[in-house]
């Protein structure tokens, strides 16, 4: 069990669970581990960014200090997209990466998020060997680094332009005659994202795109997309695309206003690839949350599902270990790794708009064929002790084995927490809605009564 970091990163309340504290013994923990692993490195450069959040430059500073006090130097190249930090990282002479986000969760959290060398994220024992530093700081800050020999912290924010051209280059031909609407959640995508699509010549509107440090994820982005579809049929734009707080998720909607979820813009971009003979294998890669529906779908299509838990670490060891090119959330957590080490909303969103493009169909035809089985997720707020516990827990644990048992073969009951917040999760998904919905209840209901 790691201690401070999660599925994706370390994440918490700005400056009372992620602390300036924190911050500092996690630089004083990288930039020693880094020193242990590149030995005959004269001078170890790392690339940081981070998105919007007025807490970032807290936790700039604080990594910062840690860093240059162990000889490490950063270049910093501000407001970028996660993914953006993860390509620099892996294109330079950089060691490692660290982009400041946290992500798709409301503005008043941060996080950490750091990439090796090659752009991938931590193994969970390099994490656990940084968390073991953190613990122990005063034995790697016993002999400190001579005034002279700290590390530099230097402002490279047109390296930017090297991330934005990279996902131009993916693009074959332009968007001209397309009436795409942009909602850039106030965070990291707000200057790329239009950039972009400009550049390949689509006819654009943007929203959500004037960050002010506390309006990051605020009622728009990936996770409230119900403006954005507004604006789309408003627009009568021919789609709308949304992303999170660090861009590294993409939700869609359709002309008619329809939100198009993670699972369905694997599928539209599975298909095209298949068309191209670029699938390999003939696999996607999802979790155990996606749907029986989408997964039925893909199978008519000769289109192999496989299925990791939920996270995209361990959605991209999947893909791995079985050398398959996409992969992703139904958060809209895609992953192709023929262009990329980790998710990355925009460069999804200009992938999608291709594969729309090259079919002659609109998204919504594209997705038409694809029928869910009714789903339901409820996401129960509880005490962030007792949070890892509900499996422990003799009550919550038979009263699931009962209604997995009543729902055999009729659907499927999920039980999961948030590896970023102090959530459990209750899915379920089956052939009959009213059923989906009462036993969906019954388990939240006694969630609460336990753990809240």
């Amino acid at each position: 069990m790691r201690k401070y970091f999660g599925t994706d990163g370390i994440r918490g309340e700005a400056n009372r669970e992620l602390t300036v504290e924190l911050a500092l013994k996690l630089g004083y923990a990288l930039g020693y581990s880094l020193k242990k692993q590149y030995p005959n490195e004269k001078r170890i450069k790392i690339v940081m960014g981070s998105d919007t959040r007025r807490s970032g430059y807290m936790l700039r500073s604080a990594l910062t200090a840690g860093l240059n006090s162990m000889g490490i130097n950063i270049n910093f190249v501000g407001v970028i997209p996660t993914p953006g930090v993860a390509y620099l990282t892996q294109k330079s002479s950089a060691k490692a990466g660290i982009m400041i986000s946290a992500s798709h969760n409301p503005a008043k959290d941060n996080g950490i998020k750091i990439f090796a060398e090659n752009g991938n994220k931590l193994p969970d024992l390099v994490e656990l060997d940084l968390e073991s530093l953190m613990d122990n700081i005063d034995k790697i800050t016993e002999n400190p680094i001579a005034g002279d020999e700290v590390g530099r912290f230097t402002y490279t924010e047109d390296e930017y332009y090297l991330y934005r051209d990279h996902i131009l280059s993916t693009v074959k031909g332009d968007f001209s005659g397309m009436k795409i609407i942009l909602d850039a959640a106030n965070g990291s995508a707000y200057r790329v994202a239009k950039e972009v699509f400009l550049s390949l010549g689509a006819e654009i509107v943007v929203i959500n795109d004037a960050p002010n440090g506390r309006n990051i994820n605020v009622k728009c982005g990936s996770t409230h997309p119900e403006i954005l579809a507004k604006v789309v049929m408003g627009y009568d734009a021919d789609l709308g695309l949304a992303y999170d707080g660090d861009a590294d998720r993409l939700i869609a909607v359709d002309k008619n206003g329809t939100i198009v979820d993670g699972d369905k813009i694997i599928a539209v971009l599975a298909l095209g690839m298949k068309s191209r003979n670029e699938l390999k294998d003939n696999k996607v890669v999802t979790t155990i949350m996606s749907n029986m529906g989408f997964e039925n779908y893909l199978k008519a299509q000769g289109i192999t599902l496989e299925r990791a838990n939920v996270g995209d670490r361990y959605v991209l060891e999947k893909m791995r270990e079985l050398e398959v090119n996409i992969g992703g959330e139904q958060s809209g957590h895609i992953i192709l790794t023929d262009f990329g080490t980790t998710g990355d909303g925009v460069l999804t969103s200009v992938k999608l708009v291709e594969a729309i493009r090259d079919s002659n169909r609109s998204l919504d035809e594209l997705v038409g064929e694809i029928v869910d089985w009714p789903q339901i997720l409820i996401n129960i707020k509880v005490d962030n002790a007792k949070k890892n516990t509900w499996n422990q827990n003799e009550n919550i644990v038979k009263f699931i084995e009962r209604k997995e048992e009543e729902m055999a073969g009729l659907g499927r009951v999920l039980v999961r927490t948030s590896g970023t917040e102090a959530i459990v999760r209750v899915m379920v998904e089956g052939k009959e809605k009213e059923m989906v919905d009462r036993v969906a209840h019954e388990i939240a209901e006694i969630v609460k009564k336990e753990l809240v």
